[in-house]
């Protein structure tokens, strides 16, 4: 599709009637079947759902800010068609009896659901190869990873296969895919945006989001997911703005902030480094004020998200026990604790239980003061740390994540490898603040991968990081580069 690839072109060429919407969804459904087995991005494909809201839009039946608009979702995000498997053995087969807040939302606004997308198994991970189905793969360069865990959905955006999508971000996991898959990827502030039907990982942390090829897109998509939702109850009830209004309106007196911890993280590549500088020296010359700010816990932030995260995973995944839902074990037990063991551990993949044992150890009796409470009062610390650095600044510029896309299967051995991935990310979900990541660059050689910007701002600043992002954007080409297969 590459005429209409964008969100904002593909819905302005179905409103001037350039295109229908059935020939738009064709067009992604075709790109689908073309690369999917390259790819790997889809558990599901609506096909013939997605044709039929197709035609329903270009008879007048469904209309909305994304009619027509074909629209990936990823898998751990509940529809009352089809299933949402999580990415996992233990939900292969489950069928939610609802729609997510964010799917309705979605359909309401006439979005064409193509599919669903694979994941990191409940979206514990960072590269898409812990799926208990299929290693999604970059379209830069399929022989790594497109990121995780919303990596299938960001790997079907930059491959062509759909116009945005939706992802879920606990500690990095919508940003960091779109930084190795060249895309605008926005982790909304906790709140912003209803959980309701999203499989749950570690609830305080976990926040469901838009991928989009441009900033303009990504404001489009918060534009018809965000808002208030009483069935979620830590849905927070403020008035949204409009996020394309003012978007290319340029911050006037914008100051952007530096932290002096990041500088001192060790394993960035040095390329990752020159884009990042180099995208710091272009908001020099569109007139923002460059400040130093500290945040002291940083160093820290990695070991308290990884005490939080698994406490938290493992209370919500105790409900998968093979009685009410899910993988049941076909094996011979002889009591209800034997049919509990085998069917986790049949069902549930290495990382999740490695998870798991992480969270139920740190909350046995003896061990819960020192591990997860200790986390609990970082976390406080780590909230007033962004607090005083935003009282300097408007938003902290820093790497997405400290390197491209790596190799399928080169850290998948190393766990705390993988998981010092997330350096500069996880501390924006611990703090429930907002953060989006922008394309700034590429890697040098044949095949070059894309390098992101993150943008940290305060609580509920969504329509200000999508202005930065923006100015930046309108003074640059990365975003209009596209993956070789895309």
């Amino acid at each position: 599709m590459p005429e209409f690839d964008t969100l904002i072109s593909a819905r302005d060429a179905i409103r001037s009637k350039q295109v229908s919407a059935v020939e738009l969804t064709r067009r992604a459904l075709e790109r689908i079947a073309q690369l999917e087995p390259r790819i790997q991005a889809f558990n599901s494909v609506a096909d013939e759902r997605a044709m039929g809201r197709a035609k329903a839009v270009d008879a007048g039946e469904i209309t909305g800010a994304l009619a027509g608009m074909p629209i990936a979702l990823k898998d751990n995000l509940c529809t009352s068609w089809g299933t949402t498997t999580c990415s996992s053995k233990m939900l292969e087969n489950f069928r939610a009896p609802y729609d997510a807040t964010v799917v309705k939302k979605l359909e309401a606004a006439g979005a064409v659901i193509v599919g669903k997308t694979n994941l990191d198994e409940f979206a514990m991970g960072s590269s898409t190869e812990n799926s208990a189905f299929k290693t999604t793969r970059n379209p830069w360069d399929t022989d790594r990873v497109p990121g995780g865990s919303s990596g299938g959905s960001a790997a079907a955006l930059a491959a062509g296969m759909c116009v945005a999508s939706i992802g879920s971000d606990t500690g990095g996991s919508i940003r960091q895919p779109a930084a190795l898959c060249g895309l605008v990827g926005l982790k909304p502030t906790y709140g912003r945006v209803s959980r309701y039907g999203l499989v749950a990982f570690a609830s305080s942390l976990d926040q469901v989001g838009p991928f989009g090829r441009t900033v303009a897109d990504t404001a489009l998509m918060m534009n018809v997911i965000s808002g208030h939702d009483r069935k979620d109850s830590t849905s927070v009830p403020s008035a949204v703005p409009d996020y394309l209004a003012d978007l290319e309106t340029p911050l006037k007196g914008l100051r952007l902030g530096i932290v002096k911890e990041y500088d001192l993280a060790s394993g960035i590549d040095p390329e990752v480094k020159r884009a990042v500088d180099a995208a710091v020296a272009m908001y020099k010359q569109l007139g923002a004020t460059i400040v130093d700010v500290s945040l002291p816990t940083t160093p820290y932030g990695i070991a308290a998200y990884y005490v939080i995260a698994p406490c938290e995973a493992s209370s919500n995944l105790a409900r998968y026990d093979g009685v009410h839902f899910g993988h049941r074990t076909k094996e011979p037990v002889n009591d209800i604790i034997e049919l509990f063991s085998k069917s986790r551990a049949e069902g549930f993949g290495e990382e999740v239980q490695r998870r798991i044992m992480i969270g139920t150890y740190a909350l046995s009796s003896g061990y819960y003061d020192a591990y997860y409470v200790r986390a609990l009062q970082l976390r406080t610390l780590i909230r007033r740390d962004f607090d005083n650095a935003f009282s300097q600044c408007d938003a902290i510029v820093c790497p997405t994540s400290p390197i491209p896309a790596f190799k399928a299967g080169e850290k998948s051995g190393d766990p705390l490898q993988m998981y010092l991935c997330d350096v500069f990310t996880v501390t924006c979900n611990i703090a429930g603040i907002a953060g989006i990541s922008i394309p700034c660059g590429f890697t040098a050689g044949e095949k070059p991968l894309p390098i992101g910007l993150q943008l940290l701002g305060p609580n509920f600043s969504e329509e200000k990081l999508l202005r930065i992002a923006r100015m930046y954007e309108a003074a640059t080409e990365w975003h209009t580069r596209r993956a070789p297969l895309a």
